[in-house]
């Protein structure tokens, strides 16, 4: 059974997350369950779309240390499925969203999947004085 797709296109804020999840070393996006999904190798950082009745969120693997912290803001929520294997949840399309934190939590979800050279690579372009990233 096809899962139905959870997003229309044009969506403004799916493009956002797109753009953050895209620009880490051989990121790709896969539509899998009727959404998008971003991932280092074949290892999924971001799934966008919790659930049905709240497909603007993304579901990210937060850093084992935070994760209690970033539990107890009640921005955060425990998703289907990949909650009981430490995944955490936020909505992306509230006007409170801050995408600057947003950028950090996939980020710290992309470090958490990423192959060692990814690392390395994202490490090379995080550097002082690197030139721009480029795949």
């Amino acid at each position: 059974m096809e899962h139905p797709a959870l997003f229309d296109t044009p969506d403004a804020a799916l493009e956002r997350l797109r753009a953050v999840c895209l620009a880490f070393p051989e990121a790709v996006e896969v539509l899998a369950w009727g959404r998008p999904t971003f991932r280092a190798g074949k290892k999924i950082f971001i799934t966008a779309g919790a659930s049905m009745d709240r497909p603007h969120s993304i579901v990210f693997k937060p850093d084992p240390e935070e994760r209690r912290a970033l539990a107890q803001d009640a921005r955060f929520f425990i998703p289907p499925y990949y909650g009981p294997a430490g995944w955490l949840a936020i909505d992306f399309d509230t006007p409170q969203t801050d995408w600057v934190e947003l950028s950090e939590l996939v980020e710290t979800s992309y470090r958490q999947v990423a192959l060692k050279r990814q690392l390395v690579q994202l490490d090379r372009w995080r550097a002082p004085g690197a030139p721009e990233a480029s795949k």
